[in-house]
């Protein structure tokens, strides 16, 4: 939180407690702008229908799909470092008016390598949002207990939105078709830019050059060990979205039991985050980084999606999302108070970028993971690849523990 306590000049020896500090307007307008995007995000959900609505082979559709995953994965990494070199704003709004033209482009392209290109691009800016607005609050809340906060309520904006998303689109799809979605995601994206033009103020660039920035965020052992444990973390998360469906087929599930363990992610992380948030927010205000949390976040993944392997009925596969949610909000609020506490002033984008990359190469190793577990083993071991992916980002918190707490003493000893 941005805003120091109001101190309370009262003429009785009373002791009166400091009122909550407030947040700035702009994270209010952020934390709305998290939930827009998602919201309004339909280009990435509704793809896979666009393509097989052109008839494109499952080859090409791949492609196009790959370029998508490759462009998000890449725009990261580019939205955080312009972040630092060109402004908070400009690149938040630059890569919004970019996403408007984008997204309607791309519902009217019907060839593999016009679809390709157009896919590549607007994955760059699909979830752009993402290292600035980490930026941006690691910036106005000085706090680490207040960042942690206005993490987890990014994380439940963008979760709300995501339950948005399906419910909306899976309402208009039918009605309006694939392109109209496409169009509208665009048109979120225009009003979003408009709405960071009013509220964001201009902020200067970095004197730090890029060769500089990149160098110190590619030899910081921290954000790599943390880069690691993110990844193995989250991919659990991304086989909520992948190895479930073809778990749940392959025991003659259909789409719409699917969709009930859907309802009970959405609804399991809009029920706990309010709990869980207050909770974090006191954890993160101790002078120790989250890797502890970070670490019982990944175990909490891999045993609930893991535990879906001994399910068969679609009561059991949500019991199962069910149990892995609290590890996914405990995770995004964890590494984030990481992220913050590791990376410069001058580079909290670059940094928050690269970091953003876990999301996007979970969202590809899942899949291709499922894939090779369920044709080798069946859901057995496509179960047990997704415990053993959460532990093992458990166990890569030690060596990180290890080294915040070398360069916390290091720091000691200089000052």
């Amino acid at each position: 939180m941005s805003a120091l306590p109001i101190a309370v000049a009262a003429p009785t020896p009373t002791v009166s407690r400091p009122a909550p500090a407030r947040w700035p307007p702009v994270v209010w307008a952020l934390l709305l702008t998290t939930f827009a995007a998602r919201a309004g995000g339909f280009v990435y959900p509704f793809l896979s229908y666009r393509l097989a609505g052109l008839g494109l082979s499952s080859s090409a559709a791949s492609v196009v799909l790959a370029a998508f995953g490759a462009g998000w994965l890449m725009g990261q990494v580019l939205c955080g470092w312009l972040a630092d070199r060109l402004g908070r704003r400009a690149t938040l709004v630059g890569a919004m008016l970019l996403a408007a033209a984008a997204f309607p482009v791309l519902a009217h392209l019907h060839t593999p390598w016009a679809l390709t290109a157009a896919a590549a691009v607007s994955g760059a800016v699909y979830d752009a949002p993402r290292p600035v607005v980490a930026a941006v609050v690691a910036d106005v809340i000085p706090g680490e207990a207040g960042r942690a906060k206005a993490n987890g309520w990014r994380h439940f904006a963008t979760n709300a939105g995501a339950a948005t998303t399906g419910a909306v689109g899976g309402a208009l799809a039918g009605r309006t078709g694939i392109p109209f979605l496409f169009w509208t995601n665009g048109a979120v994206c225009a009003l979003i830019a408009v709405l960071i033009l009013w509220v964001l103020p201009r902020t200067p660039r970095t004197a730090v050059s890029e060769a500089g920035q990149f160098r110190e965020a590619r030899t910081d052992p921290r954000l790599w060990l943390l880069w690691l444990a993110s990844l193995l973390i989250l991919i659990p998360v991304g086989a909520l979205f992948s190895a479930l469906p073809l778990m749940m087929a392959s025991d003659g599930l259909d789409a719409t039991a699917y969709g009930w363990t859907q309802v009970t992610s959405a609804v399991a992380v809009l029920t706990l985050s309010p709990l869980l948030n207050p909770l974090l927010a006191r954890r993160a205000a101790r002078p120790h980084a989250m890797v502890g949390p970070l670490a019982l976040s990944g175990m909490i993944l891999g045993a609930g999606l893991g535990s879906a392997g001994l399910a068969s009925t679609t009561l059991g596969y949500s019991a199962a999302v069910l149990l892995a949610v609290p590890g996914e909000i405990i995770a995004f609020v964890a590494a984030g108070d990481i992220l913050n506490r590791i990376s410069p002033s001058h580079a909290r984008a670059t940094y928050a970028g690269i970091w953003g990359t876990t999301l996007a190469a979970a969202v590809m190793c899942a899949p291709a993971l499922a894939g090779w577990s369920l044709t080798h083993g069946g859901t057995e071991l496509a179960a047990l690849t997704t415990l053993a992916c959460g532990f093992l980002g458990a166990a890569v918190c030690l060596p990180l523990h290890g080294l915040l707490r070398h360069s916390r003493a290091q720091t000691a000893d200089l000052s």
